[in-house]
């Protein structure tokens, strides 16, 4: 061995031996942890190692409780380091272990208790410290102090932002959207309401989801609450990695879950799920994000539905997602759905089954499905629903008449107008069947009429019914010539519409007579028509 290498040698053994001496000396006396360690062992120090792989804040914490060690246990705790003090201190058990030397963990402990009298700057400083020390912060209770007293100072709104610094120019136009068209008064509170938004972006998703939690739970108003998430959400998806775009996305969709969703923009949902549908998020965030959206369905536009099939599929709109959407919206039943609410719904489905149906790729268990997906008291008419199941059929040439049967079994005959009735008879399209439904049900409404005209004419022509009249006559002072002429004329009129009614009703036994003739002819024993006339 050459001299240097042997001097080299010595050097490190000298100074690892006086190291180790020193550290059991001096950094044992005030580290629980150390002093224990050191009282085990029963090698010389030069063959002692002692490595911490879970130490809070790695080597650069270390080397600071080292420092307050060196110094006769003296330090400035300041917001700037009194997170990984507190951290430190606990993990090594600082808690004077030995009798008269001063005690670090008491100190950051009572630093700590005086954080509501910090500077807002200060605070974030101390709770970003806190989330690069994750996990332990959380379970030493260190966060949840720091998170108490963010919240404490965000809910005094009226103030003004107390770090306008932080806040980046170009971000007034995204922070204070709601100015435009509002009065002075309406900006203040707005401000007011948000001024933090921008200050929050430094935070982490898993210090975020702890933030939101203690909003919800001190009864923050939740609009702001979503407002803010949104914010969160656009802020941090303009950079990033796709992973990280989609913790992002996964978090705040959970966190709107858990929030009044009358409170959260519906646009704005419609935002996330965009950016989603790229990112392919977990199944648990994506079905609570349809039901946030489904709950709310009555707000959406047709735009909103027309959403393009995932990547892979022949048909052009993601028609599974809108059935997703109707499911969620009748998940508390039509008990709970208001009238106004489910014939928006359904006049909104009726555009976009219009707009699905000439999709050549779109199966017939799909399109029945959307048909079918909302209750028949929904829609007060069908004329729409047929037209758009006419012009499926009219893609749709290779169907089976059992096939088109299943089809035309979400028509409900009985709300088709008159006009409907007639172009379905015609339409060689759909199945003879729904043809004689059709005019089925025309020859039951045209019956219900005529008797309903005869039992008024039978009830006037009646003794009752010309007191009755008489009655009303000597109350309205109507026993003048004039009324007597006015009401045999509207008699006449009554009677007039009766005879329509049956001319209308033989005309359509022809029709349907023809119809039946036609198609029916190529088999070998004829069917007999039902009796719609009597």
């Amino acid at each position: 061995m050459s001299m240097e290498k042997r001097l080299s040698w010595w050097i490190r053994f000298a100074f690892s031996y006086l190291f180790f001496g020193y550290l059991q000396k001096v950094i044992a006396s005030y580290c629980g942890r150390l002093s224990k360690l050191f009282g085990k062992s029963t090698g010389s120090a030069r063959n002692l190692k002692v490595i911490f792989n879970d130490f809070p804040g790695g080597a650069e914490n270390f080397e600071l409780l080292s420092r307050f060690c060196y110094n006769n246990g003296r330090i400035d705790v300041t917001p700037s380091n009194i997170s990984f003090l507190h951290s430190g201190s606990l993990f090594m058990e600082m808690n004077s272990s030995v009798s008269g030397t001063p005690n670090l963990l008491e100190e950051t402990e009572k630093s700590l208790k005086g954080m509501n009298f910090w500077a807002w700057s200060e605070l974030l400083i101390t709770i970003k410290q806190c989330q690069d020390l994750l996990p332990f912060p959380s379970s030493s209770g260190s966060l949840e102090k720091c998170v108490d007293s963010l919240i404490g100072r965000m809910a005094t709104s009226s103030e003004p932002s107390p770090c306008p610094s932080t806040s980046s120019p170009d971000s007034s136009g995204v922070r204070f959207s709601c100015d435009t068209g509002s009065t002075e008064s309406l900006k203040n509170s707005c401000s007011r309401a948000t001024w933090w938004f921008e200050d929050l972006l430094v935070l982490s998703t898993n210090l975020v989801e702890m933030v939101i939690k203690s909003m919800v739970l001190r009864k923050f108003d939740h609009s702001i609450i979503s407002r803010f998430l949104f914010y969160y959400q656009k802020s941090k998806c303009y950079t990033g990695t796709p992973d990280e775009k989609r913790n992002v996305v996964e978090t705040v969709i959970d966190m709107l879950y858990i929030l009044d969703w009358n409170s959260v923009s519906f646009k704005s949902l419609f935002g996330i799920l965009r950016v989603s549908l790229n990112l392919n998020i977990r199944k648990c965030s994506r079905t609570k994000l349809e039901c946030m959206i489904g709950s709310q369905m009555d707000q959406a536009t047709l735009d909103n539905m027309l959403i393009p099939s995932p990547y892979g599929m022949n048909y052009l709109y993601n028609v599974n997602l809108v059935l997703r959407f109707l499911k969620a919206f009748l998940h508390g039943g039509i008990s709970q759905t208001s009238p106004t609410q489910l014939r928006k719904v359904a006049s909104l489905m009726d555009l976009y089954i219009a707009e699905v149906a000439p999709d050549p790729c779109l199966k017939a268990s799909k399109f029945l499905a959307l048909t079918m997906a909302l209750p028949d008291s929904a829609r007060d008419s069908y004329d729409r629903i047929y037209r758009a199941t006419d012009m499926y059929l009219q893609v749709h040439t290779g169907l089976s008449e059992e096939e088109k049967m299943k089809i035309c079994c979400a028509l409900n005959y009985e709300k088709l107008s008159s006009e409907a009735c007639t172009h379905l008879s015609q339409n060689r399209k759909f199945p003879s069947k729904s043809a004689v439904q059709a005019l089925m049900s025309q020859q039951i409404k045209l019956k219900s009429l005529v008797k309903a005209n005869n039992k008024t004419k039978s009830y006037i022509d009646s003794p009752s019914g010309v007191i009755e009249i008489g009655r009303k006559g000597k109350k309205n002072e109507s026993d003048s010539p004039t009324n007597n002429e006015k009401l045999r004329a509207h008699l006449q009129g009554m009677q007039w519409r009766a005879t329509e009614l049956e001319k209308i009703c033989l005309k359509m036994q022809t029709q349907m007579t023809k119809i039946m003739k036609s198609r029916v002819s190529g088999h070998s024993t004829p069917r007999s028509l039902p009796k719609l006339c009597s």
